[in-house]
């Protein structure tokens, strides 16, 4: 199909782009594949209970409440990365033994700089919407000035809103790439930002509809697991790759 001939291309440099600059190797990063695919089955099997409990019980917000309720899950995490990050990173290397301190600190450059550039995809994504929504710049252009301005401008945002959210998945996964700094650092931070995420929710929507055990199923089902996951990664990385909190 001809659409795929632009799309295909295009999805394929957006996830480049995220990738490379939210998710680096290096540093003290340790890959697992087998945590990695556990993750996205976690990922998957949370959508998938999510939506059984809608179907069962309803919402009353309705499936449109629960999908904008998801994405500002997606933005609200980088922001309380952002905020709440730096106490959790520095009580992490105040815990580590006083000779891997320096070490620790010498990487903290590379979690900066992943700040850096979402903040900056932030802003320029906002400078244009802001041009093309909210002024009227491009009414007062017509003909082949109008094209000039407004297909780049388009351009821009079609690749950068899906290059956002790419990235925004990509910082709740690797907290701005603090794995530089230690393997340990992202299952950490993960623990203590879903837990306050969780906190939001209660006191934000309240309970959800139907019986008790589904209300605590669709609260705390999604910050239980995770938080079983991130103790069972720590686990993995000291058993199978030699990596301690202190180590």
């Amino acid at each position: 199909m001809p659409i795929l001939v632009l799309v295909v291309p295009l999805a394929r440099s957006i996830h480049r782009a995220a990738r490379r600059l939210f998710d680096q190797e290096g540093g003290g990063r340790v890959h697992d594949p087998v945590v990695n695919r556990v993750q996205i089955i976690r990922t998957v099997l949370g959508v998938l209970a999510t939506l059984a409990l809608y179907y069962a019980y309803g919402s009353d917000d309705g499936l449109e409440g629960k999908a904008n309720e998801s994405v500002g899950q997606l933005i609200l995490t980088p922001i309380l990365l952002i905020l709440g990050g730096p106490v959790v990173i520095a009580l992490f290397i105040r815990y580590a033994p006083a000779e891997r301190r320096p070490l620790l600190r010498s990487r903290l450059g590379v979690p900066l700089k992943t700040v850096g550039w979402y903040v900056l995809t932030v802003a320029v994504l906002a400078g244009l919407m802001y041009l093309v929504l909210g002024t009227t710049l491009l009414h007062g252009l017509h003909g082949v000035w109008l094209f000039v301005a407004a297909v780049p401008a388009l351009w821009f945002v079609l690749w950068l809103l899906p290059f956002f959210f790419l990235a925004s998945a990509y910082i709740a996964r690797s907290a701005f790439n603090t794995a530089y700094v230690h393997a340990a650092l992202p299952a950490v931070i993960t623990v203590v930002m879903v837990w306050i995420i969780a906190v939001f929710n209660v006191t934000g929507s309240g309970m959800p509809g139907g019986p008790l055990w589904a209300q605590f199923c669709s609260l705390f089902g999604g910050p239980l697991s995770v938080t079983a996951l991130s103790l069972w990664e720590l686990r993995r990385l000291r058993t199978s790759h030699g990596v301690t909190i202190r180590g």
